[in-house]
């Protein structure tokens, strides 16, 4: 059986997470998650304080295993969320897009578990210091929005510069990858991608078909030059949006062409003129499964793989 550290602090059968995604990470794919022995999250992006309380009850009755909110901390409506998080004594919280520092006490005051995401050893280490449980070290090969540095490059030094369980993210998709990850050092994995195209997951269809029918270079990333790189699934939109950089497009420019495309792909299905954000492990995902099979997939096939490993340290 695989068990960390990770699961001993999140109180989980696996050092398994689901990411935060908005749009998609709803009540049913969240609770689906944990009831398989993950932790699952929901996306609260910019939800509204009803909205994330509804969805935190909703996850509550479909469940009753651990659960937790991804919160973005530049999102208008942060502090409502953070209070209705509160409020609802949400066993886990995860971050990103800022510090979480000034919200850290109410949180641990109801028992809440902080875990910020973080895509360089310099926040991570800042991060540690402000009282956070573990920090999830994001690789580039994530999907939405990433740092500069790869998940292989990224988990070990983060592992060596902080004391806190590091969880890895970005670019896992199947037991090699849960592996290696922990091989690198980290206590657990996050996944995002590969939830997305499960059974429960709400996301259009036409969503997860064309997840579905990516490929190792379907991704592209857009944003380099407005410094907030995204990571989606090439289109339209992606075109159009890099066209805007070469020309050097203003940032208003930018916002114009970019409000609402992510619900627009997730929920309405336009997968052209949508935004797809979605990791590089997208060519490797093949169907929908439930997500109970997905886990039991992932968890099921290390001990093989960690096998061949011995195996092959043991040849002459």
């Amino acid at each position: 059986m695989l068990k960390t550290n990770i699961c001993n602090l999140l109180h989980i059968e696996y050092p398994i997470l689901q990411g935060g995604m908005a749009w998609v990470a709803t009540a049913e794919l969240a609770a689906a998650v944990s009831n398989a022995g993950g932790l699952g999250l929901l996306g609260a992006a910019n939800m509204s304080h009803d909205l994330l309380q509804a969805e935190i009850r909703k996850t509550k009755i479909l469940t009753d295993k651990p659960f937790g909110v991804n919160i973005m901390l530049m999102s208008p409506f942060v502090k409502d969320v953070m209070r209705v998080v509160i409020e609802e004594r949400v066993p886990v919280v995860t971050t990103g897009a800022g510090n979480p520092a000034e919200y850290i006490p109410a949180l641990k005051a109801v028992g809440t578990k902080v875990i910020p995401v973080v895509a360089s050893v310099a926040l991570a280490q800042r991060l540690e210091r402000t009282g956070v449980d573990a920090v999830i070290a994001e690789g580039m090969e994530s999907g939405g929005h990433i740092g500069e540095v790869t998940t292989m490059a990224l988990v070990p030094q983060v592992v060596d510069a902080v004391n806190v369980p590091v969880i890895a993210a970005g670019g896992i998709a199947d037991s090699r990858g849960v592996v290696a990850a922990l091989a690198l050092g980290a206590q657990g994995v996050q996944i995002g991608t590969r939830f997305v195209v499960s059974t429960e997951c709400i996301a259009h269809p036409e969503y997860k078909h064309a997840i579905i029918k990516a490929r190792d270079r379907s991704t592209v990333v857009t944003g380099t030059s407005t410094g907030h790189p995204v990571r989606c699934l090439a289109n339209k939109l992606t075109r159009d949006f890099l066209a805007m950089e070469k020309r050097g497009a203003s940032l208003e420019e930018f916002g114009n062409l970019g409000a609402g495309k992510l619900k627009a792909a997730a929920r309405d299905g336009d997968v052209e003129c949508g935004s797809i954000m979605i990791g590089q492990i997208a060519g490797m995902v093949e169907d929908v499964k439930p997500v109970a099979e997905i886990i039991q997939d992932l968890v099921k096939g290390i001990p093989s793989i960690v096998n061949e490993i011995s195996q092959c340290s043991q040849a002459k």
